[in-house]
């Protein structure tokens, strides 16, 4: 099982020491990073030879859609350069949503975005949040961005927290989605009315049963997230690593 932390959990961190960032992530035992739409200002060879030295791998990136559609060939060159064969879309922007016709014109996009992709040997997956599974008309959206996509060219990084936080059943979402889920994003949520995101194995998500049901969808890379921290980001991405090898999964 291959772990990595998604570097938005530590954006503060980054935008002060990229690289000492990076450091103290392979310290704490993750096997990657997946990357946050920065990349610490370094060339694509540079930043690969400080994974490498620092015996951590690139297992993906979350791209912003703007640099999709306006950058994607420069986007999809650093990323071979740094030996990534990921590239997620990780947000629809609040203005591009709609209705229905809208979510099915943005999965024709996903599908031209995707195929590029695919015709450059990446893969390209669609990072979900709780809006895309409010009803609209008795239909989700995030049906629509998976189910009128090409599975060649459109995966699913499926979010545990999110899929909680809207009322679903992630295993049922993984399962569903089985052979399209290359990345699964490993997030907790506090028991309480809040519902705040928590370190791993202290709040109320079934981690574990997600994890169990990610290896049989053929999950490569488990990313750890914590959007926000009410300890210091190091210490909630300790405690979460800290957790996994407690049922020895890293």
């Amino acid at each position: 099982m291959k772990v990595a932390i998604q570097l938005f959990t530590l954006r503060d961190a980054c935008k002060e020491d990229f690289v000492g960032t990076l450091k103290k992530v392979a310290e704490l035992g993750y096997d990657g990073v997946e990357f946050a739409g920065n990349w610490g200002g370094l060339e694509a060879r540079e930043l690969k030879g400080i994974l490498d030295e620092l015996g951590l791998q690139a297992a993906g990136s979350h791209v912003p859609l703007y640099m999709l559609e306006n950058e994607l060939e420069n986007v999809i060159h650093y990323q071979k350069e740094i030996n990534s064969k990921y590239i997620t879309c990780p947000i629809l922007p609040g203005e591009r949503r709609g209705g229905v016709s809208e979510y099915r014109q943005f999965a024709q996009r996903l599908n031209e975005i995707g195929k590029v992709c695919s015709d450059n040997g990446i893969q390209f997956s669609y990072h979900n949040h709780a809006f895309e599974l409010e009803d609209i008309n008795g239909i989700k959206p995030l049906r629509i961005l998976l189910d009128e996509t090409d599975p060649k060219w459109v995966n699913a990084e499926l979010d545990i927290y999110w899929l909680t936080k809207a009322g679903e059943n992630p295993v049922e979402w993984i399962n569903r989605y089985k052979g399209r889920t290359p990345l699964l994003h490993l997030k907790d949520m506090t028991n309480d009315a809040e519902q705040f995101f928590a370190e791993l194995g202290t709040g109320g998500v079934d981690v574990l049963s997600a994890i169990e049901e990610g290896k049989r969808a053929g999950v490569d890379w488990f990313v750890v997230e914590q959007d926000q921290t009410e300890k210091s980001p190091f210490e909630s991405v300790k405690i979460s690593i800290d957790y996994l090898k407690t049922h020895s999964l890293v």
